[in-house]
């Protein structure tokens, strides 16, 4: 038998270590493979409709930033808005010469986006008159993640402990819980998770279903750790994650650092930046007038030099350049070293950088949204910690894995999710009170996924778009649940053009009359989310005027976000009762859970029915008398 489809804890520490690298080489393996196929399309249309590729860029300006990396901003020509994309902050990217498909380009991070530009840090200088941007396989993430999982296998101290009970070869401790002054205010089974994870020896899970206040939670956590004396490394999986938990502690406690690429950090947190606290050292003055020296030697470097000697004179002035650079980068890794030092907190994606932290050991180390954390991505925190608090919800949206076959093998599962299954209620505290929907809109969710524990507090339990300013009373704002069932009406999923996503036009059209009638009712285009499993709808749907800044998005965009109104459409309708990836719940309890006071989902029974779940989800709608036909509807 194949030692990657037994379970990761049956395994011994050197095969377990090996699955986790071969799934790895998969992930990396599609990664490429669907870049090549990104970079054969030279239509515009085709090459930017995937959202990983954004074409026709000139480079606007450009500036020197922390150790000397080139920030580069891209427009499209005339200050066009970019098309719709996957660039985040943080995704590394590839710019390459948009005129020459043989062009290999430079490797780059996004560290900034608005509507109209772009900005990537490189430490290269592109050259080219038109510009591509490619998301490109983050080999950096897979080599640390290699070189962490490499420590892991012949870890010893404290680290081997901690690895060979998280593979099920020594037990886990529990700790006595101790009595806590909290500072935040917290509901009895927030309360109970704080007492648990601080007082455990080896490892806690915070389980936060929707709504739940988990990053409060796990703040108030990293909080009393400091205040007994620990250094806390707080850990995410993506920038905008770790920035949410970021804001939470800047306003509880001052020592608290935000290290890697700075993630839409917000003006009262820019402080507590890396590149900030460097830019504000006493010693920065002189590393400022080395960058405006590099500065000009770039832009000398860069117009163009005629004569026999114009090469060499170009060559030798990057050459000045990149000793210059070496120069800034030593001046500034004194000062990066005495800021991390003074930190309390230091938070960061789970991508860590080894050059900053260098070999820094933790009391404690949190990893928050830990179920969207692949097993080898979590090793380079774990071994840097002597205990640590995991927090997140198993039930939502797992790891996202490119590779059919490492997902198939079990690469989605993450590390926290096995743990829960494999310890059970010894390992973790669920928080049940949430403060987000409407008691209607949470109990489906909270029967199937939550044991029936969620209870909605006072202040949201019958919350209804009724109750909002200036909005109309009506029979869509006075009832929080609407189920519109469209079988037998024909409105059938179609295969976009390029048959890798589907749509469902006739959905489409019920969501822009609905859409349209909760704006007459007076609510707010900012109040109003529309949500579609499959992103062929999604690009369907932005399309439409009548729904211009209402913000329109996959599940996956949702994760973590709330409206008061969301309209859901499931797509899938087709006489075969296929559902497509609607067959992962967990994807569907993420978009079920978004709303605040009123939630719309609409889909066709006949599809969905053969499914137990929907089935179970029909039978609830039914119930809270919130079913309706599309035949009630008028649909040009």
């Amino acid at each position: 038998m194949s030692t990657r489809k037994q379970p990761l804890d049956r395994l011994s520490v050197d095969d377990y270590f090996d699955v986790l690298a071969s799934w790895l080489d998969l992930e990396s393996d599609a990664e490429r493979a669907r870049m090549a196929v990104r970079r054969q399309m030279r239509n515009t249309r085709d090459a930017e409709r995937t959202g990983e590729t954004i074409l026709g860029l000139q480079l606007q300006d450009h500036r020197t930033g922390l150790a000397g990396r080139f920030l580069f901003d891209f427009a499209k020509v005339g200050g066009k808005p970019l098309p719709l994309n996957r660039l985040k902050v943080g995704s590394p990217v590839v710019i390459s010469d948009a005129d020459d498909p043989g062009d290999q380009g430079i490797a780059g991070v996004v560290s900034s986006r608005k509507q109209n530009q772009i900005q990537v840090a490189t430490d290269k200088w592109p050259d080219a008159r038109y510009f591509r941007l490619d998301l490109s396989p983050d080999e950096t993430t897979r080599r640390r993640q290699l070189a962490a999982m490499a420590s892991g296998r012949v870890a010893k101290g404290r680290a081997k402990q901690l690895r060979d009970l998280l593979l099920d070869k020594r037990p886990i401790r529990h700790g006595d819980v101790d009595d806590v002054e909290f500072r935040s205010d917290l509901n009895p089974p927030q309360q109970d998770a704080v007492r648990f994870a601080l007082a455990s020896p080896d490892v806690a899970i915070l389980h936060g279903p929707p709504g739940t206040g988990k990053t409060t939670t796990l703040a108030e956590v990293i909080y009393q750790a400091v205040e007994r004396g620990d250094r806390v490394l707080a850990c995410a999986p993506s920038n905008t994650a770790v920035d949410n938990l970021l804001e939470r502690l800047v306003a509880m406690m001052p020592n608290v650092l935000r290290v890697g690429h700075p993630a839409r950090v917000f003006e009262s947190l820019r402080g507590h930046t890396l590149d900030e606290l460097v830019d504000a050292d006493p010693s920065s003055d002189v590393i400022r007038d080395m960058r405006r020296e590099l500065d000009e030697l770039m832009r000398s470097a860069s117009r163009s030099h005629r004569g026999r000697d114009a090469r060499k004179r170009r060559s030798l002035l990057y050459s000045t350049a990149g000793d210059l650079r070496s120069q800034i980068r030593s001046l500034e890794r004194s000062v990066v070293r005495g800021i991390i030092d003074s930190s309390d907190v230091i938070c960061t994606t789970t991508t860590i950088d080894e050059d900053l932290l260098g070999d820094a050991m933790f009391d404690v180390v949190v990893i928050d949204e830990a179920c969207q954390c692949t097993e080898s991505s979590v090793w380079q925190a774990i071994l840097r910690a002597d205990m640590v608090v995991m927090a997140g919800d198993h039930c939502q949206l797992p790891p996202t894995v490119l590779s059919d076959q490492a997902a198939a093998e079990g690469m989605r599962d993450s590390m926290m999710h096995r743990l829960i299954e494999r310890e059970g209620k010894s390992i973790y505290r669920r928080l049940t009170v949430q403060y987000r929907m409407n008691q209607a809109i949470m109990e489906f969710s909270s029967r199937e996924f939550y044991d029936g524990s969620l209870i909605a507090d006072n202040s949201v339990v019958d919350h209804k778009l009724c109750d909002l300013p200036n909005v109309v009373s009506s029979e869509l704002t006075d009832t929080p649940l609407m189920f519109i069932d469209t079988a037998g009406a024909n409105l059938n999923e179609q295969l976009e053009s390029d048959g890798e996503s589907k749509l469902n036009p006739g959905e489409g059209k019920l969501v822009v009359r609905l859409a349209t009638e909760l704006l007459d009712a007076g609510i707010q285009r900012e109040q109003i989310a529309i949500i579609a499993p499959y992103a062929a709808q999604v690009r369907w749907l932005r399309n439409r005027m009548e729904l211009r800044d209402v913000e329109i998005d996959t599940v996956d965009g949702f994760q973590g976000r709330e409206k008061e109104v969301v309209l859901i459409t499931l797509t899938r309708s087709n006489e075969s009762g296929e559902i497509g990836f609607l067959g992962d719940t967990r994807r569907t309890n993420v978009a079920l859970t978004r709303a605040r006071r009123k939630l719309i989902v609409i889909g066709d029974s006949a599809t969905l029915g053969g499914n137990e779940f929907y089935a179970r989800m029909l039978e609830y709608f039914e119930q809270q008398n919130a079913y309706r036909s599309v035949f009630e509807f008028d649909i040009d």
